[in-house]
C-alpha cells in the first residue's frame, strides 16, 4: 500500500495517508485514503483539483454528500472486500 504526505494549506507540518485505492469519474481523480495501514480505520475521499501541467497535486476532502455517496459506490464496488460506511 502506497503511502502519500500532503501538507495542508498554511500549515508546515505534513499528514501522512495510506493509499487504498484510486479511481478516475467524469474527468477527475480521487483517492481512496486511510491513516492507518492495517485494522478498522477511517477512510477519506480526496478530490484531485490541480489544473493539467501543475508540478504538485492539490487535494481536498469531498465534502459535498452527493459527490460523496456517488464516489463511495465506486469505490465500494473496487474494493468488495471493504465496507465503506458514510
Amino acid at each position: 500500500m502506497d503511502k502519500i504526505s500532503f501538507r495542508p494549506v498554511g500549515e508546515n507540518e505534513t499528514v501522512g495517508f495510506f493509499v487504498l485505492e484510486e479511481t478516475r469519474i467524469n474527468g477527475a481523480s480521487y483517492l481512496l485514503v486511510t491513516e492507518s495501514e492495517e485494522g478498522d480505520a477511517e477512510a477519506y475521499i480526496l478530490k484531485d483539483l490541480s489544473e493539467d501541467g501543475e508540478e504538485e497535486a492539490r487535494y481536498v476532502f469531498v465534502e459535498d454528500d452527493r459527490e460523496l455517496e456517488a464516489v463511495s459506490k465506486i469505490f465500494a464496488e473496487l474494493l468488495e472486500d471493504v465496507d465503506i460506511e458514510l
